[in-house]
């Protein structure tokens, strides 16, 4: 072949570190965006971004010269400096070193998208812990719980 091609859908999931400085309402639109705008100098497509005000969920198309490591790692490391921009109130904020990335097949896109668009609307029912641990499990995800949330 001539050409390298590629489409994939990811799902990226991630947490402020320690629950210690949370993402105020006010600002999740402004930190959504310029996640966004990180995203696509990475070549990637971000298709949703949003959470709540301890973590993060993101669906995007990943470009083919990237590692999910590296993508997240600029996700994580570009917003972190640029929220303490915003306010005092996140003079401390950080993210959670771990994430944790899923494959999403194009059938699948629009469900995970309207998944990503309720998070609000669905942490009033499940908490966050509860969700990351059934998205582990229900993709073979082997782990050692006590780990996942230092």
């Amino acid at each position: 072949m001539s050409q390298s091609l590629s489409k994939l859908y990811v799902h990226l999931i991630f947490h402020v570190k320690n629950n210690e400085c949370l993402i105020r309402q006010e600002d999740e639109n402004e930190l959504y965006a310029y996640i966004g705008g990180v995203i696509k100098l990475s070549k990637s497509i971000p298709i949703n971004i949003n959470g709540t005000k301890d973590h993060l969920h993101v669906l995007c198309i990943m470009s083919k010269n990237i590692s999910l490591a590296d993508l997240l790692e600029d996700i994580k490391g570009n917003s972190s400096r640029w929220i303490k921009t915003k306010s005092t109130h996140y003079k401390n904020f950080a993210w959670q070193g771990g994430y944790s990335g899923y494959s999403v097949s194009q059938s699948k896109v629009e469900a995970v998208n309207r998944y990503i668009e309720n998070q609000k609307e669905h942490h009033k029912h499940q908490t966050f812990k509860e969700e990351y641990l059934q998205f582990l499990n229900e993709n073979g995800i082997e782990y050692i719980e006590e780990y996942l949330w230092t």
